[in-house]
Formats: structure tokens, sequence, C-alpha cells
């Protein structure tokens, strides 16, 4: 309630959208009436900055509140936009020292962030939570591989932020250019950005070219920094409850998926009130799992971490079939490095 009163009436995006679909936000007291609000598709903010440049009418508040801007990848259309006050970027922090806290890190740790620090908001939220930890940040942006597995060494670190990937990729550079691994003090990985962290091949395969541990979290630049994996590792992520409502929905009813089924997650992020998403379809797809966890934590989690999008999953003579499922049946061998998965259809000759 106390997010809906703060940008009902200021931003535009919502307003216009509440009002065209008959809610009053003031009558939203409960997660059934919550869920009388619409969806909210990215295409849609997109739209509204293409419409308003170049921040939107989902920009809360008049332009000189915010001091950051990062956009998100585009991998799956025009980049969008997203701001940051000061406070909202506090609040980033704060999600992302969840993250770290999780995976064991504190203050004495070094934290190497194998990161380009472009537009992307990819890893520059980290560094907020590391700070926020009281550890070192080392950026590892503008170095090649090579140059970034000797800066690891040479500065003592012992956590590394990357892709799942690219985690693999400098462990290949390692043994192409005779660099041993075993020179590196890192204990810990985190990855994000992808897929692949919580498959379980990919992971063991991580593990054992680190000889370290690594977790897997989850975020989006429009959404926030949502879900991180628990010391335990039970096979999945934890969603951060306190800072955001999770929804996980039947793709085709919009409904609530039962426990254990796959659906669409749905957000809604409660920390960025200059730049909310409301109730956002993101695509991704999850299996929740309401059960305790041996970790302590009471926040839900998602078995196997994101799945895979909806629009990545083909069906196959009636089966679903997810990139990370294909993924997990790879990566048990040891030979294949990068690989791409085709998707094509064969139709058989017309009989004339």
């Amino acid at each position: 309630q106390k997010l809906l009163r703060e940008i009902s009436g200021r931003n535009r995006f919502y307003t216009r959208k509440w009002n065209d679909a008959g809610v009053v936000p003031g009558d939203i007291r409960s997660i059934s009436d919550f869920q009388k609000l619409p969806f909210t598709h990215k295409s849609e903010l997109v739209r509204a900055q293409e419409e308003a440049p170049p921040f939107g009418t989902n920009a809360t508040f008049s332009v000189d509140a915010y001091t950051r801007v990062h956009q998100t990848s585009g991998t799956t259309g025009t980049p969008l936009s997203v701001v940051d006050t000061p406070e909202s970027w506090e609040w980033w922090g704060d999600c992302w020292g969840h993250v770290l806290k999780a995976a064991g890190v504190t203050a004495a740790d070094r934290v190497f962030l194998a990161f380009s620090f472009g537009p992307f908001i990819g890893f520059w939220a980290t560094v907020e939570g590391v700070r926020k930890i009281g550890a070192m940040v080392i950026p590892g942006g503008g170095k090649d591989s090579i140059q970034r597995l000797h800066m690891m060494r040479d500065l003592g670190a012992t956590v590394v932020c990357s892709t799942p990937t690219y985690a693999l990729r400098l462990a290949e550079v390692a043994r192409e250019d005779h660099f041993d691994m075993r020179s590196l003090q890192v204990r810990t990985l985190i990855h994000a950005g992808e897929p692949g962290a919580n498959v379980a091949r990919t992971k063991s395969r991580i593990e054992k070219a680190w000889n370290a541990k690594c977790f897997d979290h989850a975020g989006a630049s429009e959404v926030g920094a949502h879900s991180f994996e628990c010391e335990v590792q039970p096979g999945g992520i934890h969603v951060i409850e306190s800072e955001f409502i999770a929804e996980v929905l039947d793709r085709h009813t919009g409904k609530d998926a039962p426990s254990g089924e796959i659906g669409e997650l749905v957000i809604t992020n409660l920390g960025r009130a200059g730049f909310p998403v409301i109730r956002y379809r993101t695509g991704d797809l999850v299996r929740l799992n309401s059960s305790p966890c041996a970790c302590g934590r009471s926040f839900a989690r998602f078995d196997g971490g994101l799945l895979g999008r909806s629009d990545d999953m083909v069906t196959i003579r009636g089966v679903n079939v997810y990139p990370t499922a294909i993924e997990n049946v790879v990566r048990q061998f040891a030979s294949v490095g990068e690989f791409q998965v085709t998707v094509s259809t064969l139709r058989s000759p017309v009989r004339q």
C-alpha cells in the first residue's frame, strides 16, 4: 500500500494504466485485491519511453531526483533505460547484500567483478552490495581473460562474480595459457546474467575447474536483484520476499500455478518507487517450492533456479523442452565447450 500511495497520481504510466483498468489503488488491501491490478509488460515500458524520451512515463519523480541510469541488455528487443534515485540504489545494495551474505561473503573478502562495466546494470549493483558488507571490490573491466586471471592471483581475490559461461571460459583460457588455477585463492563464485549455475552439470563443471563453490543469483535491470542461492544449496534460489512480491502464474490462464508446477514469474519490486514495476511479467519460468528450507529462511524458493524463458521453450512431440535441460545433458561431456542449440521443423515430402 505504501508503494501504491507513493506512485499513484505521480507516476503517469501507472496512473493511466490503473485508470484504464478501472482499478483504485486505495482499494488494494490484500493479496487477492493486489491481483486485480493489471499486468505490466516490458513492451509497454519500452513504448512509454519511445513516446516520452528519454526515460518515459514510468519515471515517478522529476529528472533531477535521479542519479543513475542503466539499460537492459536488449537481447530480447529494444534496450530499456532504467533510472535510480540515491534511495533506490541503496535498495539495490541491500538486495545484493542478501546474495552475498548467503554465499558466505564477509568483510574479509576481496571480490573480483569479471564484468565490462558498460551501460548494462549487471554487476554495477554488486559494487554497492560489497561496499555495504565492507569487503574489497576489484573491478575487472577493460581486461582480457588472461589479464583478469593474473589480477585475481596477484590481488588475492577470494570471490569472483561473472556469468556461468564466462567462468567456464576463464578456466578454458587458463588451460590454453598454462595458467595454474591452483595459484588462485578463490573459494566462492557468484553467477548471474543467464541460467547455468543451477544446472547441475554446469555447476559441477565450474566447481571442479575452480576448486570453489558456485552460487546462483537472479535479477533484472528493470526489476532488481530478486533471488539468491543459500548456503545449503538445495538446488534452487530463494526470492527476497521482504523486497519483492513474487507470483508464479499459469502462462495461459494468468491464475496461480500449483506449487511444484512450472509457471511464469510475475514480480513487483517494493523499493524502487522512482521506477517501479507492478505485477511485471518477466517471461522467466520457475517452479515454486513453498516448503521450509534447511537454511532456516522463510523465503519461498524456485527449484532449479530460472528454468528458462517462456519464449525459449519448444514443444517437441507434446513434450516441453527447455534449453537448461539440454545444457544439463551436454555439460556431462568434458570435451564440449561452447555449443549452440538449433530448432528446426522437418516436414515429410508430400506424396503426389
